[in-house]
């Protein structure tokens, strides 16, 4: 029996104005699973946390994506997952992706490797539509690959790895949930033609922005006309978090995936610390509990350490 440790980096998903299509990873928080194959199909979760999240495979991230994968090997193998979560479900960090997208990813470990990064974000889409009714990889597809993601299209999946300059995130995640369905059904059905110009441009500006390490025009492209408007008001505080963190000397942000979370981007890490003592202080005021994280650009996504190789050291 093999067995793999693994380790999911929270995400930022839509990156402001790239909905569905941008996102990055982080290196820290992290979600934990412990997995290991046994001799039979099927999936077995354990939950090591206190959020008691479902255990039947089909109603699970984690067993709906390994199930996706088992449907593509020949062998009688399955699986056995130790979950324990770190990212809190609902926070707007990718805490469904971490979960889907860590279990394909050591399950892969411990086939050899015989799927392809590309296949592994197929497999994990599975358990983003469990989480939120949507099959999306935006989340996804930096907690795999590392770093920056460009969804080019869902069907058929492209996913474009994108370079980006070194870039400081301050998070901040209010202690209420929103649930990335609700954040979907409030969203308008038909957006204005002018909005949607004023979209895609600021999208091309900051992927562009990354590539050529541009902080100006990245900052200048953190803009979006069309989701943040009806999300934010959500989100208690968020338009003073932003105002403020912009003045403290961030680049600027948004909302987090479909939120509570929000982020900031920050040249260097002096800036980000500013910031997130600029938010802490603003939360205080407001008077609701939250976390903050300061951290850089997770380059090299999901980790895995094979614990026979600790066993023996």
């Amino acid at each position: 029996m093999k067995e793999v440790t693994v380790y999911a980096p929270a995400t930022v998903a839509n990156v402001v104005c790239g909905f569905d299509i941008l996102g990055f990873a982080l290196n820290e928080p992290n979600d934990i699973l412990v997995m290991r194959t046994v001799n039979k199909k099927g999936v077995t979760i354990i939950n090591k946390d206190d959020y008691n999240l479902p255990t039947i495979p089909e109603k699970n991230v984690i067993g709906a994506a390994l199930l996706a994968l088992l449907d593509e090997v020949k062998e009688d193998i399955g699986f056995e997952v130790e979950s324990t979560k770190i990212i809190k479900p609902g926070s707007g960090i990718g805490s469904s992706a971490a979960s889907a997208a860590g279990c394909v990813v050591g399950a892969n470990h411990l086939l050899n490797n015989r799927f392809s990064n590309e296949d592994l974000v197929r497999f994990a889409m599975f358990g983003e539509k469990v989480a939120s009714g949507v099959k999306h990889a935006d989340n996804i597809a930096p907690c795999i690959y590392g770093g920056v993601t460009l969804i080019r299209c869902i069907h058929p999946l492209d996913i474009v790895p994108i370079t980006s300059p070194s870039l400081w995130v301050t998070i901040v995640h209010p202690q209420i949930e929103v649930k990335t369905s609700d954040a979907r059904e409030i969203l308008k059905k038909q957006i204005l033609l002018k909005d949607a110009i004023r979209q895609w441009g600021n999208i091309a500006g900051l992927v562009v922005g990354f590539m050529k390490s541009d902080y100006d025009l990245i900052s200048r492209s953190l803009v979006d006309v069309i989701v943040e408007p009806i999300r934010s008001i959500l989100i208690p505080g968020f338009d003073e978090v932003k105002a403020k963190s912009i003045d403290t000397g961030a680049l600027g942000g948004g909302i987090s995936g479909s939120g509570p979370s929000i982020f900031m981007l920050s040249k260097d890490e002096a800036t980000a610390l500013a910031v997130e003592k600029t938010i802490i202080e603003i939360y205080n005021k407001i008077g609701i509990d939250f976390h903050t994280y300061v951290s850089t650009i997770n380059n090299n996504g999901i980790k895995v350490i094979d614990n026979d190789i600790l066993q023996h050291k």
